[in-house]
């Protein structure tokens, strides 16, 4: 009489583990056979039962179920393979890499190069083209990619000082005093359709066509009152000084005239900002102060909050028939996002973080 199959032990979170990889559309068959033979031997199947139920052999079967006791979850891999020697040797890989994080050189002519081919830096090495794509995909280096960055330079000297101030205001602001956050959304697109969207339905996302139609564009000057959260906005076709006295009109018109409220609006370092005309209105409008954050430090504007909130929710998926279309949407979003605003919960205190 043949003796009883050996039940194996398995862990909850290895059985979990386990019928996940048996139900996912997307894992490997091998995978599947594997976690199937290991779950009939936790059921205490013998190796024939295994071979039969899950169509493999029997030496299969007791193969994985051997390296699952030994192993766990981890034993269910292919072990590594050694695989060809390599075609070029550690030096001619390293030459490579090498001369892929340097600038070509000019050509002969004297104009100047930014980036390598694949081609040319085989020729240098002396290589081929797809030995070369090859070794540099796995060093994870890609000549012909490029990021630009821009980061905010907390040594300046007035970093901290304008950070300070900024952040004070808006977490503990004088008495007496509103803060508004100012700045322009630019060249922003009225992209109008050329055939309608199909909707979105179970299984299927919505989709619109690559093409579109080309309606102009139009700015958007906006300020935020930062301890209520309230919006107020003009589009514009042009952003110059003139066009930012104008919003300025309109914010002296639309905020009340407390007695003794003064009105401080934190705002960047654009040229409109320091003209002579900008003065003069500032000097006829005493309640008025700008409050300005440090270069490449437009993260300290709150307003920048609620322009990311825009472009997510009406422009990025949003079309537009024409410049004045655009201009009447973004004035009817701004009014009804004002109409349950929130302030931000800000958090920074202004100081650089020292590690």
């Amino acid at each position: 009489m043949a003796a009883a199959a050996k039940r194996i032990e398995i862990g909850e979170q290895e059985r979990a583990k386990l019928e996940r990889i048996v139900r996912a559309a997307t894992s490997e068959a091998r995978m599947v056979a594997r976690a199937r033979i290991v779950l009939e031997a936790g059921e205490g199947c013998s190796a024939a039962q295994i071979a039969q139920r899950v169509g493999c052999s029997a030496n299969t079967a007791q193969k994985w179920r051997a390296r699952f006791e030994r192993h766990g979850l981890s034993g269910l891999r292919d072990l590594p393979r050694p695989g060809k020697p390599l075609v070029h040797d550690q030096a001619t890989r390293a030459r490579l890499i090498a001369k892929a994080c340097t600038r070509p050189e000019p050509t002969e002519s004297g104009a100047r190069r930014a980036r390598w081919t694949y081609r040319e830096l085989a020729a240098k090495v002396g290589i081929s083209r797809s030995q070369t794509h090859a070794i540099l995909r796995q060093a994870e280096i890609k000549p012909h990619l490029l990021e630009q960055w821009v980061i905010t330079d907390f040594a300046q000297p007035e970093f901290e000082e304008r950070a300070g101030e900024i952040c004070g205001l808006y977490l503990d602001p004088p008495e007496n005093t509103l803060v508004v956050s100012i700045d322009e959304k630019t060249g922003i697109r009225a992209k109008g359709l050329v055939r309608p969207d199909v909707q979105a339905r179970p299984g299927a996302h919505a989709r619109r066509d690559n093409e579109y139609k080309r309606n102009g564009t139009q700015n958007l000057f906006a300020a935020l009152q930062v301890h209520s959260g309230e919006v107020a906005a003009m589009p514009s076709k042009t952003r110059n000084r003139f066009d930012l006295i104008r919003f300025l009109d309109q914010l002296e018109a639309e905020i009340p005239d407390v007695e003794g409220r003064r009105v401080i609006a934190i705002t960047d370092n654009l040229s409109t900002r320091t003209t002579e005309g900008l003065e003069q209105w500032l000097a006829e409008h005493p309640r008025w102060r700008f409050c300005f954050t440090p270069k490449h430090a437009s993260w300290l504007n709150q307003i920048e909050i609620f322009f990311s909130i825009l472009a997510r929710r009406l422009l990025k998926h949003g079309h537009f028939d024409s410049e004045t279309d655009l201009a009447e949407q973004m004035l009817a979003f701004v009014e009804h996002y004002t109409l349950t605003a929130k302030p931000f919960a800000w958090t920074y205190t202004g100081k650089v973080l020292v590690a």
